[in-house]
This record gives structure tokens, C-alpha cells and sequence, in this order.
């Protein structure tokens, strides 16, 4: 690491924003000094609370993650917040239309908040999410708030990231079958029906309720909480039932578990990342996988038979990833 990143993450395990800032751009940009800077702040890592925030687009997650904010923040509690939002067709960078919601915070040194952009990313987070949520740990935040950017259909990355799942719905965003078929339904650790004045919401709110006595009984009972975020309606009520979860997970020695998982899964998806980049370089450089992917495209081996063939190859593998 040189010196002067190495005063970068110093200064930023001391807490200082615009250290963690300039931290969190070389980790989003994927620079070579990544594995050094997340070696480094190893020690400092598993305080936090993190919390994921998803849901279809439109349900008012931006005004709820605004409003608990609020609240955390009267506790004396050190917030950083990540919004995740669609990328920019033009720059890649992110599109910032939620942000305005949470304008009432920029000022106040005891919240940091982050857009990121998916970057492509068909997970509802970024792939460099995970990094960008252990330096906000290891910077001192006592709350992480991640809100995804919504996609409604592949979420499964939210889970993998954090410990206490909302998935925020409201009356216009479907029926209770609709939500199951989107693969919501199994990460969330509490529902939040939102825009609860809106007519059909207490029926939606039970039409939920009655599809989690379908399940199995677990160790955690998954609430419905009815919010109006808007008009800050609910939202005592959904934060106590945050701690509560909060509370079971270290009580039941399931935060340890989750946390494991995510070290594991985090440790595979990396190993993919690198294990892809460098197969891509290659796939441009060397000319014998070049002559598969040929013989591929022109229909004379299968995609399948091509794939046995190199993997076979015992030399092969090892001339390239020896490179």
C-alpha cells in the first residue's frame, strides 16, 4: 500500500468522511491497492448493524430509510447509509433522483451517505458493495443502512450482505401471490406495507400475514408492520421491531452464522470476479482458447464438449492461470 493510501485508511478508521470518501471511490473503481486496504481494516470490522432496505421501485424506501435515519440519530447512533441507484447510460456513475428525500441529513457529520450505481449488476447492489459496507463499518458507523436499487426480482444480494432484511411493499405494488413469485419473500426478516392510508392496505397487510402461517416456524416470527413513511406513520414501531431482530440474532448466536455465510459467499463471489477478469484477458491473448471459441461459433464442438475439453487439460489450465 503506498504512503499515501496508507494515510487515507488511517485517517478513515479515525472517522473522518472525506478519508472514507476517497477510500470508497478506489474500492468502487477496483483499484490494485483493494486487497491491501481490506487486509488492513480486517480488525476494525463486525460492529456495525446493517441493514438492507428492498423492495419494487416506487414503495417509498428512499422516505423510510430518511425517516429511520431520524430516529437512529436521536439515540446518538453514527449512521452511513448506502443507496444504491440505476446507472447513468451516459457516465455509468449514479443516477441520484432519491437522494433529494435524505437532503435534510447531508449536513449533519454524524450521517454518511453513498450512491453507488449498479454498474450492471442484476443483483439490486453493486458487486463492490460489500467492500463499500466494511469500510463504513471499520470508519465507526454504527448503523448501515443499504437500500437497493429496487429491481423487484433479484434480490438475493441484499442478503448476502447484510444482517436485518426489510422488504418494503404498499397496496399498488401487486398482490401477496405476486410478492412470493418475485423471491421476496424468503429474504425478509420483516415486511414494512408502506403508503398504508392507501385503499387495500389492510387487506394486503393480512393477505401477507396469512402467507407467513404458511411456513414453517422458525426462530425469528417475521412481522408486518404498516407504515405511512411520508407522514412518519409507523416508523417508531418498524425501528423497535429492527432492534428486536437485532437482539434475536445475537441472542440465538444466528448473527455469528449469517456472518459466516456472508465471509464465505464474499470469498466466492471475489474468487469468480478475479477467476472471469483474467479469463476474458486471456480469451483475447491466447490463441488455442481462441481456436474453441472458433470451432464453437462455427457449430463444430459443442459449448459443452469445448468446456470438458480445457478443463481436462490439466498444461492448459495451468500455462494460463500460472500467467
Amino acid at each position: 500500500m503506498t504512503p499515501e493510501i496508507m494515510k487515507l485508511v488511517e485517517q478513515m478508521l479515525k472517522g473522518e468522511n472525506v478519508s472514507l470518501s476517497r477510500v470508497i471511490s478506489l474500492v468502487e473503481n477496483e483499484s490494485s491497492q483493494v486487497p491491501q486496504i481490506m487486509k488492513r481494516i480486517s480488525p476494525h470490522l463486525g460492529r456495525a448493524h446493517c441493514i438492507g432496505i428492498t423492495g419494487p421501485p416506487g414503495v417509498g424506501k428512499s422516505t423510510l430509510v430518511d425517516k429511520l435515519t431520524g430516529l437512529m440519530r436521536k439515540q446518538g447512533l453514527e449512521v452511513g447509509i448506502i443507496a444504491v441507484d440505476p446507472s447513468s447510460p451516459f457516465t455509468g456513475g449514479a443516477v441520484l433522483g432519491d437522494r433529494i428525500r435524505m437532503q435534510q441529513h447531508y449536513l449533519d457529520k454524524g450521517v454518511f451517505i453513498r450512491s453507488m450505481a449498479t454498474r450492471g449488476s442484476m443483483g439490486g447492489l453493486p458487486q463492490t458493495a460489500g467492500s463499500v459496507v466494511k469500510l463504513l463499518d471499520a470508519a465507526g458507523k454504527d448503523i448501515i443502512l443499504v437500500e437497493t436499487v429496487g429491481v423487484g426480482q433479484s434480490e438475493i444480494d441484499i442478503m448476502e450482505t447484510t444482517d436485518t432484511v426489510l422488504v418494503i411493499l404498499c397496496p399498488e405494488s401487486g398482490d401477496a401471490i405476486q410478492t412470493m413469485k418475485a423471491g421476496l419473500f424468503e429474504i425478509a426478516d420483516i415486511f414494512v406495507v408502506n403508503k398504508a392510508d392507501n385503499p387495500g392496505a389492510d387487506n394486503f397487510v393480512r393477505d401477507i400475514q396469512a402467507m407467513l402461517q404458511l411456513r414453517e416456524p422458525n426462530w425469528w416470527d417475521i412481522p408486518v408492520m404498516a407504515t405511512q413513511a411520508i407522514n412518519d406513520v409507523g416508523t417508531q414501531e418498524l425501528h423497535k421491531q429492527i432492534q428486536l431482530h437485532y437482539q434475536a440474532l445475537c441472542k440465538e448466536g444466528r448473527l455469528l452464522q449469517r456472518r459466516q455465510l456472508q465471509r464465505k459467499q464474499d470469498f466466492i463471489k471475489t474468487l469468480e470476479r478475479k477467476l472471469t477478469s483474467r479469463l476474458l484477458k486471456l480469451i483475447e491473448q491466447d490463441g488455442q482458447l481462441s481456436r474453441y471459441i472458433e470451432k464453437v461459433e462455427k457449430g463444430e464442438l459443442d459449448p459443452y464438449s469445448a468446456v470438458d475439453e480445457v478443463l481436462k487439460s490439466a498444461n492448459l489450465l495451468t500455462d494460463w492461470f500460472g500467467q
